[in-house]
């Protein structure tokens, strides 16, 4: 016996399927329109309560909105507040402890009347934690308590039955993220403060410096602007990244590559470094970011670099080759 509801036959319709996909899309597009047009009222104060919160931010809820809320609390993480998901029924339960004075909560629900989110929601009014709500019903028990409610736009679910949860959970979602970024905007939260808290995969590596990638002083396929032809295909082949760093007064002055070569192979062994390398060759900075030196090496077409201080003395050679074993290309 088959105890399970009985579902609708699937049709094959693609261009029902279709419409459907983009009547869903300019929904919620439209959606977050209207709530850019007219921000939820208390959305600095709530900013303010998360900067000035010594604790952490905990985010809650139940269902899809407990799922948006795991990542907002995983993006606010990940730019520099330290924030925890804590799921409300396990709260009920002996996680309330996880949640102190110091803290600011974060509660989503799109009623604001979720039974679950009950016993925490008194939590933080009896010790008088700040708490910031979510929801789409301004007069609901949980936007009544907070001491920072944001409302959504209460707009139609952009599913036929208007009952799944889609245009509230995007409204949630991008609401925020927008809170994450203006709070990490105002920490003055960077580059190398985003690297420390994404050492792993692809993302790590582009936030890598060219410094940690980059050969060394011994490394370097340095001559002198008068040395001969012999010399230099010496060097470049010696040294095995294909080119020659022209360098004069402890300044890098030229490039030699396989193409200076060719453009000059009539008469080349009668010829120095200074009579066919590339002046004012493209350089980086040890302190440059890996992801900016490949977007610069895939722009010029090139497949090395050299590294030059503020000096312009070189002071490292950096091949495309070092991008790829580090995961950055």
């Amino acid at each position: 016996m088959n105890d399970t509801p009985d579902q609708a036959q699937p049709t094959d319709r693609p261009d029902q399927s279709r419409a459907t996909g983009l009547r869903v899309l300019r929904t919620e597009a439209e959606a977050l329109s209207q709530m850019a047009d007219a921000l939820p009222e208390g959305f600095e104060k709530a900013v303010g309560m998360i900067l000035r919160a010594p604790g952490r931010v905990i985010v809650s809820g139940i269902g899809k909105s407990g799922h948006i809320g795991r990542k907002i609390a995983a993006t606010l993480a990940s730019t520099g507040t330290p924030a925890d998901f804590l799921h409300a029924a396990e709260a009920s339960h002996g996680d309330m402890g996880m949640v102190t004075r110091e803290d600011v909560c974060i509660l989503i629900s799109n009623s604001g009347e979720t039974a679950e989110l009950g016993d925490l929601l008194q939590y933080t009014r009896r010790f008088s934690v700040p708490m910031i709500a979510i929801s789409s019903r301004p007069n609901s028990t949980l936007m009544r308590a907070a001491d920072c409610p944001l409302a959504l736009p209460n707009l139609p679910e952009a599913c036929a039955i208007g009952l799944a949860p889609t245009t509230s959970t995007t409204l949630t979602l991008a609401l925020g993220d927008a809170l994450a970024v203006a709070v990490m905007e105002a920490r003055g939260f960077g580059p190398e403060d985003f690297q420390t808290f994404h050492p792993g995969g692809k993302l790590g590596a582009q936030l890598m410096r060219v410094e940690a990638l980059m050969h060394g002083q011994d490394a370097l396929p340095l001559c002198a602007p008068d040395t001969g032809m012999t010399d230099v295909l010496l060097t470049m082949t010696s040294k095995r990244f294909g080119i020659a760093a022209v360098v004069e007064d402890g300044r890098l002055t030229g490039v030699i590559s396989d193409g200076d070569l060719r453009r000059n192979i009539d008469g080349l062994m009668q010829l120095t470094a200074r009579d066919i390398a590339t002046r004012d060759p493209v350089t980086v900075t040890p302190d440059m970011l890996a992801g900016q030196a490949l977007a610069l090496l895939n722009a010029r077409k090139v497949s090395v670099l050299m590294v030059v201080d503020d000096g312009g003395a070189p002071v490292g050679v950096l091949h495309i080759h070092d991008l790829l074993r580090a995961g950055v290309a």
